[in-house]
């Protein structure tokens, strides 16, 4: 019962969430969330950095995988100690590869890719686990089962990355194809249903030139179809389907990576085929051998009821609002926009 009730609950909400964010962070208004001012200008204006809602999106995208991490994981047994340092070490690793593998592929060093980011964090998540095992886990007297943690994680991402789409859309990256070009098919499907972005400083509009056309919603596309998947495959990791759990979300979320690309006009990089494709399903398969090299890793019997209980305490809240503050700054300062700002006194209000 509770698992269907907190089922019934995120698609409620995430319907809400899409429904706001689908209709209104094409918009203009909705990049930048706050300037702040930095240096004077000749004139006696004001040089701003701002800060976008992309940052901010991404962010709460960030915190909510992170919290589901810490349910999932808590619902198998494992402390919140153990889950805090297993969250904070992928996270070490994996943000700044998105920015790395964004300048590696793309050759620019003011951008990210969620894609690159997710491929490390595909290889890499065995290995840290066991040094984590080996290390932390001896000292606190904790182990973490590390099919049951490839599984949350997993999991983890397809809802994060389903959230995290809203960012795009806000900031105007990763966008679709115009339906102006597209096949006959793709036109019936889209036509009163595309995205239209507003904006000369969206990416969409400075680095595509698409302001103000009608292109497919690709991001749209992804938010519902990764949200989908990862509820899907909580419900199997919580009635002790974990492996399925794992390559329900790796194989469905690398494979639409690889194939959503077909519908995106964005610069992915040299080549009829990206880098991010190949990654996409050289990451799927590697998937594949590692559910089966760990199968016997895997923890009893879930309980969500527990795994919900150990989220709420103090400490964990404090990790969840730290991790949030860094991430907002970190990719919410932008550095490919930037801001000219002047204050003045209301004299009619003194």
């Amino acid at each position: 019962m509770i698992i269907a009730m907190a089922l019934i609950l995120s698609v409620t909400v995430f319907t809400a969430y899409f429904w706001w964010g689908f209709k209104v962070l094409p918009g203009e208004k909705w990049q930048i969330v706050a300037s702040m001012p930095v240096s004077r200008t000749g004139s006696g204006e004001w040089n701003g950095v701002n800060f976008t809602w992309y940052g901010l999106l991404t962010a709460n995208a960030y915190l909510v995988a992170v919290a589901v991490l810490l349910v999932l994981m808590g619902a198998v047994g494992v402390p919140p100690l153990g889950t805090a340092i297993l969250a904070a070490s992928m996270l070490f690793c994996c943000v700044p590869a998105s920015r790395l593998v964004a300048r590696i592929v793309e050759k620019k060093n003011h951008t990210f890719t969620v894609g690159g980011a997710v491929f490390v964090g595909i290889v890499i998540t065995p290995f840290v686990i066991t040094v984590i095992n080996l290390t932390a886990g001896e000292q606190l007297a904790f182990h973490i089962p590390i099919m049951s943690a490839y599984a949350a994680i997993a999991i983890a991402y397809a809802i994060g990355e389903g959230l995290g789409r809203m960012a795009c859309i806000s900031f105007g990256c990763c966008y679709g194809k115009p339906l102006s070009i597209s096949s006959e098919l793709l036109k019936r499907i889209f036509t009163g249903r595309a995205f239209i972005f507003t904006g000369n400083t969206k990416k969409i509009a400075y680095a595509g030139g698409l302001e103000g056309a009608e292109v497919i919603p690709v991001q749209a596309l992804t938010a519902v179809l990764y949200s989908i998947c990862g509820l899907t495959a909580a419900a199997m990791y919580l009635l002790s389907h974990q492996m399925g759990a794992f390559l329900l979300a790796t194989i469905t979320t690398q494979g639409w990576r690889s194939f959503s690309e077909t519908l995106r006009a964005d610069y992915r990089g040299e080549g009829s085929i990206s880098a991010y494709q190949i990654m996409g399903l050289v990451g799927a398969v590697y998937a594949v051998a590692a559910a089966f090299f760990f199968a016997g890793s895997q923890s009893g019997t879930p309980d969500l009821a527990a795994g919900l209980k150990s989220l709420w305490s103090p400490a964990l809240i404090l990790f969840l609002q730290c991790i949030w503050v860094l991430l907002f700054f970190y990719t919410g300062r932008s550095t490919v926009t930037g801001a000219t700002l002047s204050f003045h006194v209301h004299s009619d209000r003194i």
